[in-house]
């Protein structure tokens, strides 16, 4: 009988607005629902795939630490920002 042993493939993705502050995850990719635009800043401040992202705070706005800026991002953005553990 094999055991399975979660792997990267294996692990869910989260939208960003629900990592605890403190955890550090990586970015897997931003929804359709981000403008091309706003893709285009993001990714200008260090927001890239499989990037490191440190959240620092959830409330009252998603502030995270990526490529040593940190970012302020409204909730609405937060949330189409897929990440993994």
């Amino acid at each position: 009988m094999s055991q399975d042993i979660p792997t990267a493939a294996h692990q869910a993705l989260v939208p960003l607005a629900f990592i605890t502050p403190g955890d550090e995850v990586r970015l897997a990719s931003m929804g359709p629902e981000i403008d091309a635009h706003q893709r285009e800043q993001l990714t200008a401040y260090g927001l890239a795939e499989n990037r490191p992202i440190r959240v620092l705070q959830q409330r009252p706005m998603t502030v995270i630490l990526a490529e040593e800026v940190e970012l302020a991002l409204e909730h609405s953005v937060a949330r189409h920002i897929w990440v993994s553990r």
